[in-house]
């Protein structure tokens, strides 16, 4: 939310008025210097809307404060041009009112617009995340990695490698936008704890690795696509089990560890719904993209969310940390999904992550069933996960 800067104004008064953290106001405002604020000039307070309210007979901005129930001086500071005591009917007042938190409000199909519709939200409500095109997927569909924190410990989230697994990015979106709210509200009760992994931490979020695939099984083929992924399939229109990119490549059996014995062991030989690893490692953009970003950043751990059988898995080859088992045993007491060590497969990214780097890579499987899981298990994955995501910023417990 935008607001005008009045005489004698500050961001310590912002913060006090508005119950947002000063620092959090700072991040907001980067070419903003706190202690020259210029008279007129548009601040931007974090976690809060503004909307329009057309005064009626009879209203005051005593009665409007006491109807909306905002305190008075947050409803004048939002509308510094207007004069109390000459409110008349028709006038039109902001309202100022604090994002919601309503973690269950993305239990729906969720494709790649809705993705970006939604980062655009967050980035305006709050304006401290930083947002970077790293990539583009194969029909040119941007990939976006989102940055929240200042801290030194780095971790990285990320959603929907498979196609069919797309119930992962809005659970992972949610998870993102209760954080925020909860950081940007002195009044949260877990806002203390919250505020410490913002300091503490760098978040990154790469909310959907396989916008393209996502958007087949979601609302089916372009007529640019229909031919090639019609064929692909088998000649079937239906595409509730396509997990692959849209040129056929299975986006998790892309990367250079073991992946020549992935290649050598699938019966998969040519782009198919799932399960091909490509022609060469990482000879998808995609895919590409991926490794990319975990060579520039530093992680200390990786998590990626997949879907099912509300299991997870985190180690490869011995190659694992010894935090790794620490990190194991207490995800697996907060979200009540099994701790798997290792599996027989090879070619993962949290595979590729864990033998490169030799940090903590975890690939968490949400909930049960066949794919793509049905919405109604959004809460119960939601609860499992909530305690993993908040653990995983404040790192292990001294």
């Amino acid at each position: 939310m935008d607001i005008l800067v009045r005489q004698n104004d500050t961001f310590a008064l912002y913060s006090r008025i508005f119950s947002v953290p000063l620092e959090l106001i700072i991040d907001s405002n980067p070419t903003a210097n706190p202690n020259r604020l210029m008279i007129g000039q548009t601040i931007k307070i974090p976690g809060y809307i503004a909307w329009q309210y057309t005064v009626q007979p009879g209203d005051s901005f005593w009665s409007i404060h006491r109807k909306f129930n905002i305190p008075l001086e947050r409803l004048t500071f939002v509308n510094p041009l207007v004069q109390p005591q000459s409110l008349a009917p028709g006038n039109l007042l902001r309202i100022p009112s604090r994002a919601q938190n309503e973690p269950a409000s993305r239990a729906y199909e969720y494709s790649p617009s809705n993705l970006s519709q939604d980062f655009t939200r967050l980035k305006s409500v709050y304006p401290f995340i930083e947002q970077t095109e790293i990539g583009s997927s194969v029909e040119g569909r941007p990939l976006y990695l989102l940055r929240i924190g200042k801290g030194s410990r780095l971790v990285q989230w990320n959603a929907s490698f498979h196609a069919n697994e797309w119930i992962t990015t809005p659970i992972l979106m949610s998870l993102l936008d209760e954080h925020l709210w909860h950081i940007s509200n002195n009044q949260s009760n877990e806002h203390q704890r919250r505020m410490n992994a913002y300091r503490g931490s760098t978040l990154y979020v790469v909310g959907m690795v396989n916008p393209d695939g996502v958007e087949l099984v979601i609302n089916g083929p372009s007529s640019s696509n229909e031919e090639s992924v019609v064929k692909i399939n088998g000649g079937s229109t239906d595409f509730s089990g396509w997990k692959a990119n849209i040129n056929g490549v299975d986006l998790n059996d892309q990367f250079p560890a073991g992946w020549e014995l992935e290649k050598e062991r699938t019966q998969v030989t040519s782009p198919a719904p799932r399960d091909f690893p490509g022609n060469a490692p990482l000879d998808q953009p995609e895919s590409k993209t991926m490794a990319q970003i975990a060579e520039n950043i530093p992680f200390q751990m990786m998590i990626a969310l997949h879907t099912q059988g509300a299991e997870f898995y985190w180690g490869y080859e011995g190659l694992e940390p010894p935090e790794s088992a620490k990190y194991a045993a207490l995800f697996s007491e907060l979200s009540g999904y099994r701790s798997v060590q290792y599996v027989d497969s090879h070619a993962g990214y949290k595979d590729w992550y864990i033998a490169e780097f030799r940090k903590p890579g975890f690939t968490f499987e949400l909930g049960r069933g066949v794919n793509p899981l049905p919405l109604s298990q959004f809460p119960e994955i939601y609860t499992a996960m909530k305690p993993v995501f908040i653990q995983s910023l404040m790192g292990l417990p001294e």
